[in-house]
């Protein structure tokens, strides 16, 4: 049981329910309280917090502010596509619709500050105000006075406030270079392996034991935990996988003690499942389904290895398609493959009479990126929406050297690239996602 929280400016209850509701998050809690100080006290102007996607940042300020009942408000900078949203949610939730409705249409800096500054006069601060920004490493990307001016708000409209910053990356990078105020740095390390344990195990199935489903979260972080530390993502293969895992207790073969059999059972699937790693909107429907597909093709890709075939994510297999269609069809055949209304194409301005030589032959040539792109949600449209991590999954397939870089990396223009597998290899991948490639390729019209 986690000990209780100290700090005198609070009621010890609410303290001890915090710690109850932050496992293995008591540590920074403490600090927090720490930086924040008296409820009825000046805080530090400016705290930023950092830390890896799911290591409780958001959760654990949350809690603090709720189970607190401090005056706060929860900004995301993803859904503030503009400053005049920014400053309208602010004073809304600082002051009421009447001081919201005070911003002119397209609000300055010095408006949000004008009229902060008359509001707090009217009714001043009781305890401190908290500003918190979610995602703020988008602020980079807004106007240059803009984080400076968050990071010293409370000397510029005179108030009792706190901005709290929550982001993925550090300081370091996100200090803009005309210099700041320097906000007090927190760091949110990684969850360990045995602090994940503990978190995943209390969200047991009423039906089976503490014991039992504490030993199927150590075989799935035995799995998983070199390749994902996200606590939001085990979390859903644990629940996606618990099932099958369950499969032969249900079937009367074992007993919750055998650990080894159980084991013997689920290895397999979840080694097939490392594939859907961060891969959030296939459904465990969609899942079995794939699952299904895969079996029925696991006599067509003996010869792959179990690197590329087992543990290369579901969209890079398509990037990789997209690439190598790129490498080895010309440019001008795109609209004819990926264009589903084309309209009617003469085939003698399609297939020109004195190409005799195969674009195979002649080996792989350089396509820029947007064309790959172009090509790759083609034909992965009918499948699943694409996520967000697909430049990441390109960075990757560099370095695996699946694909070449073919331009430099202080070019100006779009960066251009090579594929670097051969035919059996692209034709295997292609069978595990049920894409006939050859259908696509010019070589074989």
């Amino acid at each position: 049981m986690p000990g209780p929280l100290l700090h005198p400016g609070y009621d010890e209850e609410k303290l001890r329910k915090i710690a109850e509701l932050l496992p293995c998050r008591e540590v920074q809690a403490e600090l927090l309280l720490a930086l924040m100080g008296q409820p009825e006290h000046h805080s530090y102007p400016a705290i930023f917090i950092y830390g890896h996607r799911a290591s409780g940042k958001s959760h654990t300020i949350n809690m603090l502010m709720k189970e607190l009942e401090l005056p706060h408000v929860m900004v995301s900078c993803v859904e503030c596509l503009s400053v005049a949203l920014l400053f309208e949610q602010v004073l809304l939730s600082f002051f009421g619709a009447d001081a919201a409705a005070l911003l002119p249409r397209c609000p300055s800096l010095s408006d949000f500050v004008r009229i902060y500054r008359q509001q707090c006069s009217e009714s001043p601060a009781k305890q401190t105000r908290y500003i918190i920004m979610e995602k703020a490493e988008m602020l980079r990307d807004t106007d240059a006075n803009l984080l400076p001016a968050l990071l010293r708000l409370q000397e510029l409209v005179e108030d009792n406030v706190t901005v709290i910053l929550l982001s993925e990356i550090v300081w370091d990078k996100f200090r803009p270079n005309t210099g700041c105020f320097e906000p007090l740095l927190l760091h949110f390390s990684d969850y360990s392996k045995g602090e994940l344990q503990q978190i995943l195990s209390k969200d047991r199935h009423p039906s089976y034991s503490a014991e039992f489903y504490s030993s199927y979260i150590n075989i799935l972080l035995g799995v998983f935990y070199s390749v994902c530390r996200d606590l939001r993502e085990l979390r859903h293969l644990a629940a996606l996988n618990f099932s099958k895992f369950c499969e032969p207790l249900e079937e009367g073969k074992v007993k919750e003690s055998d650990t080894h059999k159980l084991w013997r059972n689920i290895e397999p699937h979840l080694k097939k499942a490392m594939q859907t790693v961060y891969l959030r909107e296939v459904s465990s429907l969609q899942w079995e389904k794939m699952q299904e597909m895969e079996e029925k093709e696991a006599g067509a890709v003996r010869g792959l290895s179990a690197h590329t075939h087992v543990e290369l994510p579901y969209y890079s297999k398509f990037l990789l398609i997209a690439a190598y269609l790129a490498s080895y069809n010309p440019a001008r055949t795109d609209k004819r493959f990926f264009v589903k209304h084309h309209g009617k194409i003469k085939k003698t301005n399609f297939l020109k009479k004195n190409e005799k030589t195969s674009n195979h032959l002649l080996g792989p040539k350089p396509f820029p990126l947007d064309r790959m792109l172009a090509i790759f949600y083609s034909v992965v449209d009918s499948r699943v929406a694409p996520s967000a991590s697909i430049f990441s999954q390109i960075s990757s397939l560099v370095t695996l050297q699946l694909l070449n870089q073919a331009s430099h990396d202080d070019q100006l223009d779009a960066p251009k690239y090579k594929c670097a597998v051969s035919m059996d290899f692209i034709c295997a991948i292609s069978r595990t996602v049920n894409f006939d490639i050859v259908k696509y390729l010019y070589d074989f019209l």
